[in-house]
């Protein structure tokens, strides 16, 4: 039976981090590191965003994808707003972003900074919205159906108790073309009752870290499977006691994207398409890096699988690529795996 939304767990990890983490300096995983990562790009923005949020923001990525000017963007557990005064910049006045979440004191922070930020920003109206609510049920929220472009999230999909309903709402929100894009913890294997039931290694992320096939077969359930990873580190639990009770599980952490496509397959196919970045995006005038395995230089062809050419021909980056061929003729299964690419290794749940 699925667990009710406002339910015990939302209550302790509300306790963690209104009551036991005030910042950064008290999260017990040397947690949520994520500006020593930032995309250069974000890096000016986040000058400008006052201290305070940046104190007391807690996350393991930079999950702010390219090209979203106009966007309507929603931030899962936005908590201090961080991540959504960064989007707000990038979205413009014609945009607008909506941050989420359950916790008073981080959205009482959030709120009271927002006149100086769009201030800032050189905005004449704010084109940010905070709603207090549970990432479970967006609805009670006020977000409705295929109203949102982008959904984006910091570490905390994690936290919540019922994730399949986190997901389900996530493709409800999407409109057709629509992207998730997010960071978050995983483990190799499933996570044991009292490593999951712990309030610490819960409110560090470990907690509640999915297990990647399961959250494979999650999305696949949902009408999308096929997701791509972005970038991957490892994540090392220094802190002998947590180590200790965590055992032999391994932890990442993972920049993820997916899209709300009809017409995805479950391995990538090959049917000779070809799509060539065109370098529009003021972000990428040069390159795009769609996922860890796929770089388009601009002007440059490439050979992709119908998944491929359909995340960058259906989406909001169709406007960027040229995509020649249809799937009328297919040769089989394409070899589209991640390579070479090796993980990274970070010191943390949220680095």
């Amino acid at each position: 039976m699925a667990e009710a939304v406002g339910s015990h767990e939302h209550d302790t990890i509300k306790e963690y981090y209104s009551k036991i983490i005030k910042t950064k300096d008290d999260l017990k995983t040397s947690a949520c590191c994520a500006s020593d990562a930032m995309p250069r790009r974000l890096r000016d923005i986040v000058k400008q965003i006052e201290p305070e949020v940046i104190e007391k923001f807690y996350g393991c990525g930079s999950p702010i994808p390219q090209d979203i000017d106009g966007c309507t963007v929603l931030d899962l557990g936005c908590g201090t707003g961080r991540d959504v005064f960064i989007a707000s910049k990038l979205v413009g006045e014609t945009g607008s972003v909506i941050g989420v979440d359950m916790t008073d004191e981080q959205l009482e922070v959030a709120r009271r900074h927002t006149p100086a930020q769009m201030k800032r920003f050189g905005f004449e109206r704010a084109n940010v919205t905070f709603l207090k609510g549970y990432i479970e049920d967006l609805a009670a929220a006020g977000v409705a159906d295929e109203s949102v472009d982008v959904v984006i999230s910091n570490c905390v999909l994690n936290l919540s108790p019922d994730k399949p309903r986190v997901f389900s709402e996530i493709f409800r929100v999407l409109k057709p073309g629509g992207e998730l894009y997010f960071s978050d913890i995983f483990a190799d294997r499933r996570i044991p009752e009292a490593v999951a039931k712990d309030p610490v290694l819960r409110g560090e992320c470990l907690g509640g870290a999915m297990y990647i096939e399961d959250f494979r077969r999650l999305l696949h359930s949902l009408g999308c499977p096929d997701y791509r990873v972005v970038v991957s580190r490892k994540t090392t639990v220094r802190e002998p006691s947590l180590r200790a009770a965590v055992g032999p599980i391994n932890f990442s952490s993972k920049t993820i994207r997916a899209f709300k496509l009809a017409d995805l397959e479950d391995i990538c196919e090959d049917y000779g398409q070809v799509a060539t970045y065109q370098g529009t995006m003021a972000e990428c005038p040069t390159h795009f890096t769609l996922d860890n395995h796929h770089d388009f230089f601009a002007k440059k062809p490439m050979l992709v699988c119908g998944n491929t050419a359909a995340m960058v021909s259906e989406s909001r980056f169709g406007r960027h690529f040229e995509v020649a061929g249809t799937r009328n003729t297919h040769f089989g299964a394409f070899d589209c795996g991640p390579g070479s690419c090796t993980e990274e290794s970070t010191d943390g749940a949220c680095c």
